[in-house]
């Protein structure tokens, strides 16, 4: 099987009429997906615990409810 590069493959793509560019991308796509393993792209939730907690330090969370409530009655 011959060896081609980027630049081949874009070159080729461009003499493909819009049905068959299409239909291309669809292919593509459908085996990107299948070559993505899931566990690499999954994450637990749980790995955002405490994530940005800073934010929140010596603020009410029952004040900060309150007054983003009242804000939305302008």
């Amino acid at each position: 099987m011959a060896t081609h590069t980027y630049e081949q493959a874009i070159h080729v793509v461009e003499s493909l009429s819009p049905e068959d560019k299409k239909r291309l991308l669809e292919e593509l796509t459908a085996r990107t997906a299948r070559d993505t393993k899931p566990h690499e792209e999954m994450h637990s939730i749980m790995e955002f615990r405490g994530l940005g907690k800073e934010i929140w330090e010596g603020i009410d969370a029952q004040e900060y409810v309150r007054q983003e409530r009242a804000s939305w009655n302008g």
